[in-house]
């Protein structure tokens, strides 16, 4: 029997802890983060010239396009760069970034399935950006260009044509609740739980792999490498938290996604920020956040960061449920 039927029930889902959007958005949102706090973290860019203030890592900002007489610079402004991402600044979900992984010596840009682009495909795809195709609202936007991540080897089995993200909700500066998102030949090479990526709970304590899920159904293996997701276990794991749990100061945000990835030159990096991070996170830990949350609460203010992850590391530690795959008939009951 899949151990998803737990979730079909609304006693069982309080059993568990889960909290749904009317909770989310009135007890914790409503509650710790202050509207006139979201623009640093709903414009990306905003985000990251704060993050450098804060001396927290993010990819290298090669140039921004917020007009369009702009739009022509591109060219010039690529010149020397084999890999980049252009993404809107205001955009959601993973809509409007455009990743080059390599650029050939006639001009080419090469896109991570391999699919070929000119110069007036970037002008165009950034001209759409500037007029709010990808924008919250449809608003107008700025295009952002930044360095390509080169993703930790170690990760490389376990995603396709697509950089694996780590998602990190911090409540009050504390890291209470992560996932990795593995891109999929379904979501298009993106790390987007809702297009078909794979998400995996991982262990607080220790970034280990607790379960995987895709499409709402239980997921052992990546479908596209094969590769048992058991055996993932997030490197430089104490750095990665000790960053998320940092962006607390940065932003006054009291409730948070952070979104980082693992460079292999760098390690980790911050991606960008979320003021109203999805629950989902609940499904791929097999647990949900409000015995958490309720823990995070009673605990006094003026905790430094690493005194936090220190905290979270101790008291929501788990043990896997990847250490073996049910045979085809038992998953399928």
């Amino acid at each position: 029997m899949s151990w998803f039927k737990d979730w079909t029930w609304p006693s069982r889902l309080r059993d568990k802890g889960i909290i749904g959007m009317n909770r989310r958005n009135i007890r914790y949102i409503g509650r710790y983060n202050s509207r006139k706090l979201y623009p640093l973290v709903d414009d990306k860019l905003k985000t990251k010239l704060l993050a450098q203030r804060y001396d927290i890592t993010t990819p290298a900002l090669i140039g921004t396009v917020s007009t369009q007489f702009g739009v022509k610079h591109i060219g010039a402004m690529l010149t020397g760069h084999k890999g980049f991402v252009i993404k809107p600044a205001k955009g959601s979900g993973g809509k409007g970034i455009l990743v080059i992984e390599n650029v050939d010596d006639d001009n080419v840009f090469i896109k991570p399935s391999g699919a070929h682009l000119t110069l007036v495909d970037l002008e165009r795809h950034v001209s759409n950006i500037l007029s709010g195709l990808y924008s919250l609202g449809g608003s107008p936007d700025v295009a952002v260009i930044e360095t390509l991540i080169n993703f930790d080897e170690s990760l490389m089995a376990y995603t396709y044509e697509g950089v694996p993200d780590i998602r990190v909700i911090v409540f009050k500066g504390y890291p209470v609740m992560a996932m990795m998102r593995l891109s999929t030949a379904a979501s298009d090479g993106k790390a987007n739980l809702h297009q078909g990526a794979v998400g995996v709970g991982l262990n607080i304590a220790t970034g280990a792999a607790l379960r995987g899920v895709q499409f709402d159904r239980p997921c052992y293996s990546h479908p596209d490498t094969g590769h048992d997701l058991a055996s993932l276990v997030v490197p430089q794991w104490d750095t990665l938290l000790n960053l998320a749990a940092g962006c607390y100061e940065m932003t006054g945000l009291g409730y948070l996604g952070t979104d980082m990835v693992l460079d292999r030159v760098h390690g980790p990096m911050l991606l960008e920020l979320n003021a109203r991070p999805g629950l989902a996170i609940q499904m791929t830990n097999g647990e949900g956040l409000r015995r958490r949350l309720d823990l995070i609460e009673r605990q006094p203010d003026g905790v430094s960061a690493k005194e936090r992850v220190a905290f979270a590391q101790h008291h929501f530690a788990r043990q896997s449920e990847l250490v073996s795959a049910p045979d085809t008939e038992t998953a399928s009951a």
